[in-house]
């Protein structure tokens, strides 16, 4: 039979757009969003401008695919390995442990993709940045359940402030990526995590 089936084609141009999306990843790790174009990732993937377009409508639909991609690895890297631990205290410290695992990691070029777009975006607006203070916030509010269970429970002194908590954890996980990224500093892990206990001492 000539030419591909649809199931095929289906295949086929989802496993194109996957490798697009991967490229822009390790470009916009570590040339921001902004340095995604769509006449340099067709070069990068093999592509016409034209054949690239077609996959996401413009420049912000694969600003914002890229973004999505991103977010997935943070969930899976930083989330998934905490969510079975007990909620709370526990969870939180699960997290701060894969947090840390995640940046040691580099599974980008540019270090960890959602704290480059936060630095990137911090003070535009548009639909990237709306999407990129979205993921933040749900991020956030994450943290301040565990962070509220584990005061309920008497984990954490009664009186903190869950957002608090969020806050400072957030504000370590940001100051990591760019001891390693910017400075290549050599003891960012370790002064990371002991901020990390700091934040979570009972």
């Amino acid at each position: 039979m000539d030419g591909m089936s649809p199931r095929r084609s289906a295949t086929a141009a989802a496993g194109t757009r996957t490798a697009i999306v991967q490229r822009a990843l390790e470009v916009g790790s570590v040339e921001g969003l902004e340095g995604l174009t769509i006449g340099r990732l067709a070069d990068d993937v093999g592509m016409s401008k034209s054949g690239l377009i077609r996959h996401f409508g413009s420049k912000e639909g694969l600003q914002i695919a890229a973004l999505e991609a991103a977010i997935e690895i943070f969930r899976r890297e930083i989330w998934e390995p905490a969510a079975d631990a007990e909620p709370g205290i526990g969870r939180l410290r699960a997290i701060c442990d894969a947090w840390i695992a995640y940046q040691e990691g580099n599974l980008l070029p540019g270090g960890c993709f959602m704290t480059a777009a936060a630095s990137e975006f911090d003070g535009r607006g548009g639909p990237v940045a709306t999407a990129t203070r979205d993921a933040w916030a749900r991020w956030s509010q994450l943290l301040e359940r565990d962070a509220r269970t584990a005061i309920e429970a008497g984990q954490l002194p009664a009186g903190t402030d869950p957002g608090q908590i969020a806050f400072e954890m957030n504000g370590i996980g940001l100051a990591l990526n760019q001891a390693l990224q910017l400075h290549r500093d050599g003891s960012a892990t370790r002064r990371a995590r002991l901020a990390f206990e700091r934040v979570l001492a009972p």
